[in-house]
């Protein structure tokens, strides 16, 4: 179930390789687009081993409602929508959802902190040109695991100069929020878009800083963990059934595909539509939304199965009943 989306039809223009496991894809709606907010992501349909799958991607740049770009990173342990992206031609055609975000973004403040992790760059384009073009107090922090693999950062030297710092890992550059959060004025608002473990850190930082939680802003990338991706298992309540989920695959589209529906919306953990009860757990639960809190997440109490994985077995109870339709 997906409440909001709005499909429509759209071309692939051009494809070009921004680094060497980073592709860019422009794209040509069948129609004008509505306005929509910066740092907006699109979801896509694809057909992965010849399954229908959706994955989501994030907006590059400004605003255009005729031609979208986004950006793909070719990663070795996703869950195969990587590669199908990757072996889109210049006039594929493929179904998108028109751009929706969740960043909700204050325009009127004062002072911005961007962050972004690797491919999480992305979202962030838009908003640091759009800022700049406001002429607003703003940094740009890019954390890379070297200059090579960082994505759209001449284009970013251009626009930013000195208000961008490019921490990468192989020059031994890290990035301390600590010290970046303590340097913000009173007011100001962070936007982050990285891998899990970079929102878990920002997150405590933030908190230990006495910030409003609000005032940080940011998305994470759906496939990120803290924990490797691998095939586990899950067995139902009340059944003798136990399901294998592939690396590649989700718990959610494994738990449909055996007969246990579960209702779900955003399919990137952010909403919890797709929450259910976690009843035992032989391993550990890699919790990947955005959706849980750290206290909630700590009690394994719930899972996101969009998402969240598991190393082991893990038992639910998807409040499926066959007999109650």
């Amino acid at each position: 179930m997906r409440f909001a989306d709005h499909w429509m039809g759209c071309r692939v223009e051009a494809t070009r390789d921004l680094t060497p496991h980073i592709r860019e894809i422009t794209l040509r709606p069948d129609h004008a687009l509505p306005s929509y907010p910066l740092g907006s992501h699109i979801n896509i349909g694809l057909l992965i081993d010849g399954q229908p799958q959706i994955r989501s991607y994030s907006l590059v740049g400004e605003r255009r409602d005729d031609m979208l770009r986004i950006a793909v990173r070719l990663a070795p342990d996703s869950r195969g929508g990587s590669k199908a992206m990757w072996a889109l031609q210049a006039g594929a055609r493929l179904e998108m959802s028109s751009p929706s975000s969740l960043y909700e973004i204050d325009w009127t403040r004062g002072t911005y902190c961007l962050i972004a992790g690797g491919i999480g760059i992305t979202p962030i384009t838009g908003i640091a040109a759009t800022l700049r073009g406001k002429a607003a107090d703003l940094e740009l922090h890019y954390a890379t695991r070297s200059r090579d693999e960082a994505a759209y950062l001449d284009e970013l030297q251009t626009l930013l100069g000195d208000r961008l710092t490019v921490h990468a890992s192989d020059e031994g550059m890290r990035l301390d929020f600590t010290a970046t959060f303590a340097a913000l004025p009173p007011g100001a608002i962070a936007i982050l878009c990285g891998p899990m473990r970079m929102l878990e850190a920002a997150r405590r930082a933030w908190h230990d800083a006495g910030r409003t939680p609000a005032d940080l802003r940011y998305e994470t990338f759906g496939s990120s963990g803290l924990l490797p991706t691998a095939e586990f298992r899950v067995r139902l309540k009340d059944s003798d059934a136990e399901i294998v989920v592939p690396q590649g695959r989700s718990m959610l589209l494994a738990l449909n595909d055996a007969g246990f529906e579960v209702m779900s919306d955003c399919e990137r953990g952010e909403c919890g539509v797709c929450a259910i009860d976690v009843l035992a757990v032989d391993g550990e639960i890699d919790h990947r939304d955005v959706f849980f809190s750290d206290h909630q997440k700590s009690g394994n109490a719930r899972i996101c199965p969009c998402v969240s994985r598991v190393v082991g077995t893990v038992t639910v109870d998807t409040l499926y009943r066959p007999d109650a339709i």
